[in-house]
């Protein structure tokens, strides 16, 4: 079982998991969890592509620990590859339980961006960060 996210992996987004982001069972929604992923390579891909992207795929993504209400969930974001107007990155998402100094990893994937312009159409990447 993995204790630490890597650390060539850059944290990229922090947020507390809140009862609104639950099921009945305190369990936080699956969808939350990816949203957060999304928003984080977002985030990382913007300031690689020096301007907006948008996500064209996520690579399969597997939950394997859930997170609770009240757990911080953590955002790691590591820059695969950078194409003419497309940055791949692999995202994992871990949770710093709630009252305890403990890391689990909850899921990963490889998320596709794309750099755009104002109109929406593919443009190249500016900085090759």
């Amino acid at each position: 079982m993995e204790l630490q996210p890597p650390a060539d992996m850059e944290l990229t987004l922090r947020t507390l998991a809140m009862p609104a982001d639950a099921n009945p069972a305190g369990d936080i929604f699956g969808g939350w969890v990816m949203s957060q992923m999304d928003i984080a390579a977002f985030v990382r891909a913007n300031e690689a592509a020096g301007g907006r992207t948008v996500t064209v795929a996520v690579h399969e993504i597997v939950f394997k620990k859930p997170v609770k209400i009240g757990d911080t969930l953590c955002v790691y974001t590591r820059i695969e590859k950078i194409g003419r107007t497309s940055i791949m990155l692999k995202i994992e998402a871990w949770t710093r339980r709630h009252y305890v100094d403990t890391r689990e990893k909850v899921t990963e994937a490889v998320f596709v961006m794309v750099s755009v312009d104002s109109e929406g159409n593919p443009r190249p990447v500016k900085s090759g960060a």
